[in-house]
């Protein structure tokens, strides 16, 4: 597996000089990392999309899966950067058409994620992009249904891993040795 930060030290740099911290949000204790300041600047905006770009041609992958919301921000512009196409992973009832979907637990209950029954063709390696990888369930389920569809995971990456959150170790059995690329750990 991948080490926890593959982003350079100058690169690190610009992105977290973009990234605010928003105090007790969304409740009490809990420091929210906004990426809205990295996307409103096109040049830290555009370093990052290079960068998971770069991420999708190391990882040969054949299609970029985003998961919602900011998920797909960050993995549609880098789909486009590197020539691939790109497929949304949304919460379950907002896909039309037919879909596959994968439940997941959350510490207050369930979530289900889905995505289109033809997302995927036989081969296709897919690269999930996300914003943040905190507990893991989310991508967890995103990596299984993914296989559940019939192709391969090519690798995670994610612009901020939240270190003390275990996320990474949670999702170890499910990688299997495929990558998880953190942009930024902390």
């Amino acid at each position: 597996m991948t080490t926890t930060d593959t982003a350079s030290a100058e690169l690190r740099e610009l992105l977290l000089a973009h990234i605010r911290d928003v105090q007790d949000y969304p409740e009490p204790g809990v420091v929210f990392k906004d990426i809205t300041p990295l996307l409103a600047d096109p040049a830290a905006f555009g370093a990052l999309t290079d960068a998971l770009a770069a991420l999708c041609a190391e990882r040969g992958a054949t299609k970029v899966v985003g998961l919602e919301a900011r998920g797909f921000i960050l993995a549609a512009p880098a789909a486009t950067r590197a020539g691939l196409g790109f497929v949304p992973v949304r919460k379950a009832g907002k896909l039309p058409g037919d879909t596959h979907g994968q439940s997941y637990e959350l510490e207050y209950g369930t979530a289900e994620i889905e995505v289109h029954t033809d997302a995927f063709a036989p081969g296709d390696r897919v690269l999930v992009i996300d914003d943040v990888l905190a507990t893991g369930g989310t991508a967890e389920a995103c990596l299984e249904l993914i296989r559940r569809c019939g192709a391969e995971v090519a690798g995670l990456a994610v612009l901020l891993e939240l270190g003390f959150l275990g996320g990474r170790q949670r999702l170890l059995p499910s990688l299997g040795g495929t990558p998880l690329d953190s942009l930024i750990t902390i």
